[in-house]
C-alpha cells in the first residue's frame, strides 16, 4: 500500500490531549492499478487496538487510512476530518509524499462559505444544551402554525406562513433544488408532510426543556461532545476570518476544561457556544468565499495524479 500521508490526529493535533487521551492516526493511501481498473477502491482501511464494546483507553491506538478518491470527496464536502488533516502542522506529519504536498498547496480550493459539516455539528450541540428561551419559543411558533393545518398537507403549502426568526429560517436548497426550512437546527424539505414535521419539532420542544433544566444543574451533559462543538465553531471562525486553521488550537486550554467538565455550563460554557454560533453563522453569510467547491479542478487533479502514479 502506497501511503500519501500519515499523521497524528485527534486531541494530540488539537492541543487538547489529557493523560487519558488515546492515540489517533489518520492518513491517505493510493489505490493499486488493479483496484482502480476493477472499480474496487475501498473508502478506507481501519485498525484499532480498542475493544468495540467500550471506549478506548490511553493505551489504545486508532488508525484510519482513507483512499485518495474518498479523501478528496470528504474535503470537497467540507467534512471536519478532512479539513483538520489539511491543516496539520509538520510536527504532526509522520509520513508524506509529493501528492500530499500538492493537495495542501491547493487546500484553500476546498474552502466555501457553506462549511456545513463544521457549522451543523456545532449548531446541533448548541441546540441540544441551549439556554436561550428564544429557541424554545421559535419551536413553539412553528408548532402553533402547523397544528392548525391538515397533517397530510405538504410544508410548501404553509411555506409563507412559517416564521422567519432567530432559530427558524430558510436554508440553502438540497442538491435537487428542493427548498428547505430549518427549525432549531433541524432541516425540513418543502415536500415533507406536516404530519411528519410536527412530532420531530414536538420532541425537540419537550426534550429541550428537560435538557436545559439539567444543563442549569450541570447534569447529564456530554462534555466531550460540547468541547467538540466549540472546537468546530472556533475552527470555522478561523477559516472565515483568517483563511486557515492553526494547530494546536489557540483555545485549547479552554476546550480541555470544557472536556473535563470543570466549568459551569450555564454561566461559563453555554453562553460562549451560543454567541460563537451566532458569530460564525453571521460570518458565513457575509464571507467572500465561493458558494461551492470547484469540483472540476479536483476531478482533474485526481485523474492527473493517478496517471502519473499508476500508469
Amino acid at each position: 500500500m502506497k501511503i500519501i500521508v500519515k499523521m497524528i490526529f485527534g486531541a494530540h493535533l488539537y492541543g487538547t490531549a489529557t493523560p487519558d487521551s488515546d492515540m489517533d492516526y489518520k492518513g491517505i493511501f493510493l489505490p493499486t492499478k488493479e483496484e482502480l481498473l476493477l472499480g474496487r477502491v475501498p473508502k478506507s482501511h481501519n485498525y484499532s487496538t480498542g475493544k468495540g464494546e467500550s471506549r478506548n483507553t490511553k493505551n489504545d491506538i486508532d488508525i484510519e487510512l482513507y483512499s485518495f478518491h474518498y479523501f478528496i470527496k470528504l474535503a470537497c464536502d467540507g467534512q471536519t476530518v478532512a479539513m483538520d488533516m489539511l491543516h496539520a502542522p509538520e510536527n504532526m506529519i509522520l509520513q508524506k509524499s509529493n501528492i500530499w504536498a500538492a493537495i495542501v498547496k491547493n487546500k484553500q480550493k476546498f474552502y466555501t462559505k457553506n462549511l456545513r459539516s463544521f457549522i451543523d455539528y456545532a449548531r446541533r450541540q448548541a441546540s441540544k444544551y441551549g439556554i436561550k428561551g428564544s429557541r424554545i419559543n421559535a419551536a413553539l411558533q412553528v408548532l402553533e402554525i402547523l397544528k392548525k393545518e391538515d397533517s397530510s398537507k405538504k410544508m410548501r403549502e404553509v411555506w409563507n406562513q412559517l416564521p422567519r426568526v432567530e432559530h427558524c429560517y430558510d436554508v440553502a436548497p438540497d442538491p435537487n433544488g428542493m427548498r428547505q426550512y430549518q427549525v432549531c437546527g433541524k432541516s425540513f424539505q418543502e415536500s415533507a408532510t406536516i404530519g411528519y414535521v410536527i412530532p420531530i419539532v414536538e420532541k425537540f420542544y419537550n426534550d429541550y426543556g428537560r435538557r436545559a433544566k439539567l444543563a442549569a444543574e450541570n447534569k447529564n451533559i456530554d462534555w466531550k461532545a460540547v468541547s467538540h462543538a466549540l472546537r468546530a465553531a472556533y475552527q470555522t471562525k478561523e477559516i472565515l476570518t483568517e483563511n486557515t486553521i492553526n494547530f494546536p488550537l489557540r483555545t485549547a486550554d479552554f476546550l480541555i476544561k470544557v472536556k473535563q467538565g470543570k466549568l459551569d455550563y450555564l454561566s461559563e460554557v453555554g453562553p460562549v457556544l451560543e454567541v460563537l454560533m451566532e458569530e460564525v453563522e453571521s460570518l458565513a453569510l457575509t464571507s467572500n468565499l465561493p458558494q461551492t467547491v470547484d469540483r472540476q479542478f479536483w476531478d482533474q487533479f485526481i485523474c492527473e495524479t493517478l496517471e502519473r502514479a499508476l500508469f
